[in-house]
């Protein structure tokens, strides 16, 4: 207990602890980083060479032409000389919605079913110990699904696992944190998750040199190989956090109730009184209006604030490629540079977040992006050509400014939830990201119709962190406890 108290007060951040955590993030973070570039060539390669998509593209882009143009716009080639037109990537584009779309749909209601769950192992790890391997072995079955029915059932189930599990992963290490060092905790969590990231970037590198494979094999023999590795890290991941991360016992509300465990007839009578008070509570913790407010505006927030990231992540290849005359691999070269900034970021960015609060260190890392896509555009006009060290530039200072945001906002929005609703607040969160991940495809892929250039992405980024500014202005809550309250109220407790 003394130990305990002592953390708090010293407000220090348990590293080691928090790294510990951090496992289930890694587990996490590398099934997406192999599943969405591996997932779209499996999904390639089989709708490419089905009859019936072939008839189902043929009729599509007869009956609706502006869809052909839309995917053409995209910097999709839609056109075949042997079959004509072809709506695969369209088709590839939809599926690969499902994750976002099945986050939106459920990681809201397991992130509320976890705050209810109560068991030995405490309110999250339950929903990790079972999610993470049964996704991870789903996971190993997608590459080896040899029709599209078997590989759309895989896919579908696997996506689901991985939502039942994702809210109450990320809502574990608040769980365990104070508030006053959650967003440095969100940092170290960031930090290890990148790890897991990093890993998938070479897992097919590591496969290869380990089982003797070609890379370069035009069948992708080696693919399989590549989600299996995945799928042992997220298992051994989830061991760590089974064996090293302890979870109170959520069964147990209050030590008057552990006093009483050897008299069962008061034991019932004590739960009954928890649940009783429990529900009191829950209903006494309703957010006033002025905390309704901020929670909405801080979801519209993360919702612009996504809608901006996502489209420099997923068109920023066709962006180099149309404006700066660069490869696919050169593009990738400067998104790498953009991961190592953000990774680099993580724990400043926390450090931040504790320093001037939350929100500042927000709207820091905002108007740090705002200001580096603004740069460029200026000196775009004066030039009449865009300047490729200002796009370096750009995309080092985007890096270290999105985790500026990333760290502190989860940690923003829990706060206003209060610790009974960590889990429920987490899904609010994911289901604003998610929401902006599906719907920014569609909006810049508009926008990049009616501009007709690439070039409209340094426009519509910086617009979309403007309007998420905006937002963010009018957030009244969420910082974290300042150090003096808590030392205050513990020393009435005493």
């Amino acid at each position: 207990m003394g130990k305990t108290k002592t953390a708090e007060n010293g407000m220090k951040l348990p590293y080691g602890k928090t790294i510990l955590m951090g496992f289930a993030f890694m587990a996490s973070s590398i099934a997406w980083g192999v599943y969405d570039p591996y997932v779209t060539t499996i999904l390639n390669k089989m709708l490419g060479s089905s009859e019936t998509i072939a008839r189902w593209s043929m009729t599509l882009a007869e009956k609706m032409p502006f869809l052909v143009r839309f995917m053409q716009a995209q910097g999709e080639d839609v056109g075949s000389a042997a079959a004509g037109f072809t709506l695969v990537p369209l088709f590839i584009g939809i599926i690969m919605t499902f994750d976002n779309i099945f986050g939106v749909i459920f990681q809201p209601a397991f992130g509320k079913l976890s705050d209810r769950c109560h068991s030995r192992f405490g309110k999250r790890k339950p929903f990790i110990l079972i999610g993470a391997p049964v996704a991870a072995v789903l996971f190993m079955l997608i590459p080896r699904m040899t029709t599209i029915p078997a590989l759309m059932a895989c896919i579908i189930l696997f996506v689901f696992v991985m939502s039942l599990w994702r809210a109450p992963c990320v809502a574990l290490m608040p769980d365990l944190t104070p508030p006053a060092l959650r967003s440095e905790g969100n940092s170290v969590i960031n930090l290890v998750g990148g790890v897991g990231s990093m890993l998938a970037l070479v897992a097919a590198t590591i496969v290869c040199a380990i089982f003797g494979l070609d890379k370069a094999s035009p069948d992708g023999e080696y693919i399989p190989y590549v989600f299996g590795f995945a799928a042992v890290i997220m298992i051994l991941c989830t061991l760590v956090v089974a064996f090293a991360v302890k979870e109170p016992d959520s069964r147990i509300h209050t030590a008057a109730e552990q006093n009483r465990e050897a008299d069962a007839r008061a034991r019932r009578l004590a739960e009954k009184q928890a649940k009783k008070a429990e529900k009191e509570a829950l209903k006494a913790q309703k957010l006033s209006k002025a905390e309704r407010t901020s929670l909405i505006l801080m979801l519209a927030a993360l919702f612009f604030l996504f809608c901006g990231a996502n489209s420099i992540q997923t068109y920023f290849a066709l962006f180099a490629a149309e404006i700066l005359g660069k490869t696919a691999g050169q593009a990738t070269t400067m998104m790498t540079l953009f991961a190592v900034s953000t990774a680099l970021g993580a724990l400043p960015a926390g450090k931040m977040g504790k320093k001037f609060g939350r929100k500042k260190t927000i709207m820091m890392g905002l108007v740090l992006f705002i200001a580096a896509f603004l740069a460029y555009l200026f000196v775009e006009r004066i030039y009449g050509a865009p300047m490729i060290g200002l796009v370096w530039a750009a995309l080092i200072l985007g890096g270290f400014a999105n985790m500026m945001i990333t760290v502190n906002t989860l940690p923003l929005v829990l706060e206003i939830g209060g610790l009974q609703k960590v889990g429920t607040f987490t899904g609010y969160y994911y289901t604003a990201t998610f929401s902006a991940q599906i719907a920014t495809p569609i909006i810049y892929g508009i926008v990049r119709v009616l501009t007709g250039t690439y070039g409209s992405l340094f426009v519509y980024c910086p617009i979309c962190f403007a309007l998420s500014l905006l937002c963010i202005l009018g957030v009244r809550h969420g910082e974290a406890i300042p150090d003096a309250v808590i030392r205050e109220a513990e020393l009435s407790e005493d």
